[in-house]
């Protein structure tokens, strides 16, 4: 049984909502990644994983939006329900290595700052 699966419906995809989340949403940040979010009163949570401009190349890109993915479908379990979510993760500075270990330490120190995770 596939209970972590991450489904269509759970991933923000419209520009607009990108943009309310960049300007309306709260945020919390840690070194190289930033949280974005807001309610929406859905049963669930949707989430976007947008990267800066600039952020390498396109193999550099998509293993960073591979490792966000994960990390989330592993710890959306310990989520409360009911928002959407922008993970915002930036380059690695002076040569370090993207790793998915760090990815998921950030996402769940952001979740944790934002108060998110469920008691």
């Amino acid at each position: 049984m596939k209970s972590a699966g991450f489904t269509r419906e759970e991933h923000i995809k419209r520009p607009d909502d990108f943009k309310n989340l960049f300007k309306n949403g709260k945020r919390v940040a840690v070194s190289g990644a930033k949280l974005f979010f807001l309610p929406n009163g859905l049963n669930f949570n949707r989430i976007g994983f947008p990267l800066p401009r600039g952020f390498g190349n396109a193999v550099e890109r998509n293993r960073a939006k591979r490792f966000s993915r994960e990390a989330y479908r592993n710890y959306k379990s310990h989520l409360n329900i009911g928002y959407d979510i922008l993970l915002l993760v930036y380059p690695p500075i002076n040569s370090a290595k993207d790793s998915f270990e760090n990815r998921c330490e950030q996402l769940q120190t952001l979740c944790k700052k934002a108060g998110l995770v469920i008691e």
